[in-house]
């Protein structure tokens, strides 16, 4: 039985990505923090992903967040080894259409100071030599940017953050009852009995806190989106450096919905193909081992309503990532070694996440979406200042 018999000034439910990046500012602010997590380690989206820090795909209200967040990687990564690799991101223009939403972004980001560079398709294959040339007509790359390992990251920010002498975490530890006293402080239960109390309380637990909020939770507008991808056998190392978006990412991506020829592309493309049908973008991650994570896919549904994603891995959808993917690069192995997929949760609102004050020292901050590796450690910050009333 955990039990906190000291009251600090911040507990934090949730230790993924957002739940982390909140507790590393609140103990730079200063701040006693306990973080908890009902899993031994973090599994959810924070590991299930690309690991690409990628602000160029975000809008204008977002990037300078995720541009944020670049520093802060960086930052740690000066301190202490969170996999943090800079290499770039290129978007590869596959036709006209294309073509002309780079150009468009390139002249975004540079109005925006955001460094980008347009290459020609002999650029892109210099840099990339598996790339066909039947496929790329120019590429559009974002020297600033990092990738990080997915499967380790958050645990070494976790690492990283046991080192701070104002926080500690409690894994495998699920709370289940909130009281908030007279005075204002909250104590919180665990289902082992153990009891934990601060100042104030920030939920960072995705959709999960419809356990601690069921009403709330009904009421609100988050969705969860299921991503199915897959990772290629280790080959040779680094012939795939950086972050590498593809046409189709091009065609989904919010950064470029700012773009004045966005609408009327959209406007001509068909909806009844496999990739629309299933949300498809490629994107291409190679690790520091020499493995490339492949996909990814879409599904959505009502956040309320999460069995109607069901937990199968569709043949067909990897099947699309191979062939898609051969028609792009050409990689000495298209072997699979696994696949899997992750789910996050999203809200519509135009903040583009979900928080709520419950009374004046409780929180909830979720539903950021895929945006979440990018963007958390910028959010974070800014968020505990609104919280603290900066």
């Amino acid at each position: 039985m955990a039990t906190n018999a000291d009251k600090v000034d911040l507990l934090i439910i949730g230790g993924g990505v957002l739940g982390a990046f909140h507790a590393y500012h609140a103990q730079r602010r200063g701040l006693s923090v306990r973080l908890l997590e009902r899993h031994s380690a973090p599994r959810a989206a924070s590991v299930r992903n690309f690991g690409q820090v990628v602000p160029s795909g975000l809008d204008s209200q977002w990037q300078p967040l995720g541009r944020e967040s670049l520093q802060i990687y960086q930052s740690i990564q000066s301190e202490f080894d969170i996999s943090v690799r800079q290499q770039g991101s290129i978007y590869i223009a596959s036709d006209e259409e294309e073509l002309a939403l780079i150009e468009e972004l390139h002249t975004i980001n540079s109005d925006a100071d955001y460094s980008s560079q347009l290459w020609t398709a002999q650029q892109c294959q210099s840099r990339y030599p598996q790339l066909r040339s039947d496929y790329c007509v120019g590429g559009l790359f974002f020297p600033d940017e990092v990738s990080v390992n997915p499967r380790t990251m958050i645990h070494r920010l976790h690492h990283y953050l046991s080192q701070q002498s104002n926080f500690q975490s409690h894994f495998d530890t699920c709370v289940n009852q909130i009281v908030t006293s007279s005075a204002g402080s909250v104590t919180v239960t665990t289902t082992d009995g153990g009891t934990f109390s601060a100042q104030k309380l920030l939920l960072c637990c995705g959709s999960e806190f419809q356990t601690l909020y069921p009403e709330l939770f009904r009421s609100s507008d988050l969705k969860l989106v299921k991503l199915q991808m897959l990772r290629l056998k280790p080959q040779p190392e680094s012939i795939l450096p950086g972050n590498i978006l593809t046409g189709l990412s091009i065609r989904r991506y919010e950064s470029f919905s700012q773009c004045p020829s966005w609408a009327a592309i959209k406007a001509r493309e068909s909806q009844a193909n496999f990739a629309q049908q299933w949300g498809i973008h490629l994107l291409f991650k190679q690790e520091a081992d020499g493995g490339i994570i492949l996909g990814d896919s879409h599904e959505y549904a009502p956040a309320a309503k999460r069995d109607n994603l069901n937990f199968d891995l569709r043949t067909d959808i990897n099947q699309y990532f191979i062939s898609e993917g051969q028609k792009i690069f050409q990689l000495p192995s298209w072997e699979t070694q696994s696949s899997w997929f992750g789910i996050y949760c999203q809200t519509s609102h135009p903040a583009g996440i979900f928080t709520h004050n419950v009374g004046d020292n409780i929180h909830i901050a979720t539903g950021i979406g895929g945006k979440g590796m990018t963007s958390s450690a910028g959010f974070a910050k800014h968020h505990l200042g609104e919280i603290y009333n900066d």
